[in-house]
This record gives C-alpha cells, structure tokens and sequence, in this order.
C-alpha cells in the first residue's frame, strides 16, 4: 500500500480534509518563539468537532501506582492511534490521515526547516492524573518533530501547559493548556521540556504527534509502520 492509498482509502474523508485545512492554517498563523530555544504555539489546530470526538475516547486512565517521571515507566497502559485504533475508532484514523498527507507534512517540514521525507507517523494519546510528572528531556534522537496538543476539557487546567528549560536545572516556563492550543518544537540537544509536579484537575489529556526516523524499535505504536511520510507523491 502506497502513502497515496494510505491518504485516500475510505474513511472520514469530509472529517480528515477539514483536520488538514485547520493544521495548515494554524501552521500559516504559527507564533514563533527564541527563547529558551525556538519553539512556536499553535491555534485552533483542528475543528471543535473534532476535538470533541478526541476529548470522548473512551481509553482508560493508568493507574500510576505511585510510580512516575518518565513515560514509559506506564508502557503498557500508553494508546496509540496504530493500526487497531486507527480501524475501530473514526476519529484516530481521520488524525492520522491528516498527518499522514503529503500536503501537511510538507507544510510542516517548510514551516518548521525539518525534513520529514521517510519518517513515519506515531501519534500517541496521553491521559495523565493526579500524582503524574515528567522529567525534563529533549526528545533528542529519532524524533524529528513534537507537537503537544493540548485536549482541556475542565476548568482548572489552564496552568496544566508543558513545563520549558533553559537547561536540565532551570526551569522558564510553560504555555497556557487550553484545548486549542499546541506546543511545537524540532528535537535537538537543547529542547529541554517536561511536567513538574503539581496538582491536576480531573484528567489532563493531550495528542502527542511525532515523526520518526525508521530507527524507531516499537513499530507497533506507529500509525502505518511500513509506509513512511511523504510531501509529495
């Protein structure tokens, strides 16, 4: 199967095109930042629609048992939009169509100076609860691109944003968590990011989309593992 019949089988073919015009749009109004290290918010990166339909999915929430501060200290409770989410549930395969078009990865690649040609697709879907923390890390290695999409559904989130470093030890800040917001950035040696603990209302929900490099060991998480991205055909 070609990225082309990737991108064009059946599915949410309405739903997907209308993702692709709001991820491109939100790319073209891109607010771009230098410090502590360049990274840029996005808005209204997909339809309320849409949102709605991600806020819904019924994936349970891990039980963190008192363990956390790094992500796959819970590998096993993690979700994915792979290859079973992606054919039992409309809206993770109308996502990841959408990131998946050549049209978007090449708006992304020119808007953020990334090549992505040959990397694949992994979006994951991170429920996180009270107790959780993250610490600081870069993503530095087969990811070629982050965006942190933020999925705020209750009141009291708003402070709940990815925490920013200058380094590992000092922390400069964190974006506001609001459900149309994102926070994007290309790995390097300084994209220092993370979760520092503090209380969380409810469930702090986020779509966390990756490219990745074909060094990528757990091919199962990716959205199509033997076809990678493309910006054009």
């Amino acid at each position: 199967m070609t990225p082309e019949h990737v991108v064009a089988q059946a599915g949410p073919i309405a739903d997907r095109r209308v993702i692709m015009d709001g991820v491109t749009a939100s790319i073209g109004n891109r607010q771009p930042f230098d410090e502590p290290y360049r990274h840029w918010i996005l808005s209204d990166v997909v339809p309320k629609s849409t949102v709605a339909d991600l806020v819904a999915l019924p994936f349970p929430v891990a039980d963190l048992g008192g363990v956390s501060g790094k992500r796959e200290l819970h590998n096993s409770s993690r979700r994915y939009f792979d290859q079973d989410n992606i054919a039992a549930r409309t809206i993770c395969r109308a996502v990841s169509e959408a990131f998946q078009a050549p049209t978007v990865v090449a708006a992304i690649a020119d808007a953020f100076g990334t090549d992505l040609d040959g990397t694949y697709l992994r979006v994951e879907y991170a429920q996180d609860g009270d107790g959780f923390w993250l610490e600081p890390h870069t993503d530095l290695g087969v990811k070629k691109f982050s965006m942190l999409y933020y999925l705020s559904d209750q009141p009291g989130q708003e402070d709940l944003g990815t925490d920013i470093y200058r380094d590992k030890e000092t922390h400069y800040g964190r974006p506001p968590f609001h459900s149309i917001t994102a926070f994007v950035f290309i790995p390097s040696t300084n994209t220092w990011h993370g979760f520092e603990k503090r209380p969380i209302a409810g469930v702090r929900k986020s779509v966390i989309i990756n490219y990745v490099t074909d060094e990528w060991r757990a091919r199962e998480q990716l959205s199509w593992p033997e076809e990678p991205v493309r910006r054009s055909l």
